[in-house]
C-alpha cells in the first residue's frame, strides 16, 4: 500500500478541500510546449512564465536537474515545476527522465507541502514524454511524500 490515491480526471482541476499543490516534471532546456505543461498553461500563465524566467536567469539561481520551483496560482493552489528530465526525447536517443532528479525535486515538494499543509496532486509524472516507468516513480512518491504524511492524488486522464 503506497498511500497514493488514483483517480480519473484532470490534475489541473484537483479534487478535495484545503491547500493543493500540483506537481509536474519539466525538462532542463527551458522548453515548455508539449505534454502536461500545455494543460497547466491553459489554466494559468504564471507557471510557464516563472519557469521560463527561472531558466533564463539560471546562472544566478538553483535551476537544474532536481530543482523545484513553486508558483502560487490561487489562494489555496500552487504549481510545482520540477526539473526531472534531461533534454527532450528525439529519435532513438533514449529517455530523458532522470529518476534521481525527480527524487530530489519530490523531497522539496514534500517540504513545501508540509509547510503549506497541502495535499499533492499530479499526473503520472515522468511517464509521458519523459519516457519513464511508473514502477520506478511510484516508490519515490511513496518515500518522499506519503511516508511523510503528505496526501497524494494521481490523476489518470480520461473521460
Amino acid at each position: 500500500m503506497t498511500g497514493i490515491v488514483y483517480v480519473r480526471g484532470d490534475a489541473t482541476a484537483p479534487q478535495g478541500k484545503g491547500v493543493k499543490l500540483i506537481a509536474h516534471v519539466c525538462n532542463d532546456l527551458g522548453g515548455w510546449g508539449k505534454g502536461f505543461v500545455l494543460a497547466v498553461s491553459r489554466r494559468w500563465p504564471g507557471p510557464e512564465a516563472e519557469y521560463r524566467r527561472w531558466h533564463r536567469e539560471r546562472s544566478g539561481n538553483d535551476f537544474g536537474l532536481g530543482a523545484a520551483q513553486f508558483v502560487q496560482v490561487g489562494p489555496f493552489l500552487w504549481v510545482a515545476n520540477m526539473v526531472g528530465q534531461r533534454g527532450m526525447r528525439t529519435g532513438s536517443k533514449g529517455v530523458p527522465v532522470r529518476y534521481e532528479a525527480i527524487d530530489r525535486a519530490l523531497a522539496a515538494v514534500g517540504d513545501k507541502a508540509l509547510e503549506l499543509g497541502a495535499s499533492v496532486h499530479m499526473p503520472r509524472i515522468g511517464c509521458g514524454l519523459a519516457g519513464g516507468r511508473w514502477s520506478r516513480v511510484e516508490p519515490l512518491i511513496a518515500e518522499r511524500l506519503t511516508a511523510r504524511g503528505v496526501e497524494v492524488t494521481v490523476y489518470d486522464h480520461g473521460d
